[in-house]
């Protein structure tokens, strides 16, 4: 199996001799049977710093992983720098559970050291940009709320030639232990000509999930990438706010698994692009 690390690189509540904030690399495996971390001053925070230290971590080059995911915007560049001349790929990514409780952990062992600052500290908070209105020229003809059961999901897309299809396996409704009967709610997109056009943005922005944010007026919000958001459209049709609020219900019910597709039109014959997406919140 293919060695995997999560990684984390910013600053802590601490502080060194001269009262400049410490950085500091924490790094685990998927199933935290593995984890490290090292402090630096501000000043040593570079990628030449963090290759030294994840050659530490690892000292046999066998050891070391062959990707290492990221969720710090702030952390990736650094991370890619320090990680290409060991042959490694670093992965943004929201999901990395695991690295995201450890660093929680740590919280505790940061207030126990004589250099702590006491500052207000959130180690997995992000700067989180405003929702961008998704450009006009790539919203297709018409869209809607759509369901399919869990037990029909996978049959209806997996062997369909669709140019772009992103189906995880760790999404499917088995493996999330849904009942096969349950509704997995979703959105579908008639995008005529503008189909692959949209498919291919969507593809590029890293989906993460679609959430229903009722407003003024309501509206769809995308997360994508690591801090992305976009609002893909809004309404105030009474019906239409009555299905995204079923969406919503569905979606909770379903352990926040749903999906998008986008297709050219109607016909139900070609489809464009699909991707099951499940909210951080759930996972």
């Amino acid at each position: 199996m293919m060695t995997i690390w999560q990684a984390d690189f910013y600053r802590r509540p601490l502080q060194d001799e001269a009262g400049k904030p410490l950085w500091e690399l924490v790094v685990c495996s998927a199933d935290r049977t593995f984890s490290a971390s090292a402090f630096c001053p501000q000043r040593e925070a570079n990628s030449a710093w963090l290759t030294q230290q994840i050659e530490k971590f690892a000292p046999n080059p066998a050891d070391r992983p062959k990707v290492i995911q990221v969720f710090r915007p702030q952390a990736v560049s650094l991370l890619q720098a320090a990680s290409q001349p060991l042959g490694m790929t670093v992965q943004p990514t929201r999901q990395t559970p695991a690295l995201k409780q450890l660093l929680q952990d740590r919280v505790n062992d940061y207030r126990t050291m004589p250099n702590y600052t006491e500052q207000p500290y959130d180690p997995l908070a992000l700067d989180r940009p405003p929702p961008v209105p998704l450009p006009e020229n790539l919203w297709g003809d018409q869209w809607r709320f759509a369901a399919i059961t869990a037990q029909d999901l996978l049959p209806a897309f997996q062997n369909r030639p669709i140019p772009i299809a992103d189906l995880p396996e760790s999404l499917f409704p088995v493996n999330l232990q849904l009942s096969s009967t349950l509704p997995i709610p979703g959105i579908v997109i008639d995008g005529g000509r503008s189909s692959m056009q949209l498919a291919r943005w969507m593809q590029r922005s890293n989906p993460v999930s679609l959430n229903y944010i009722p407003g003024e007026p309501d509206g769809l919000i995308l997360e994508a990438g690591l801090v992305e958001r976009w609002v893909l459209t809004t309404f105030t049709d009474p019906d239409v706010i009555g299905a995204a609020q079923t969406f919503r219900e569905r979606q909770q019910a379903a352990k926040g698994l749903h999906f998008i597709l986008i297709q050219p039109d109607n016909s139900g014959m070609t489809y464009t692009g699909i991707w099951l997406l499940r909210g951080e919140a759930f996972t």
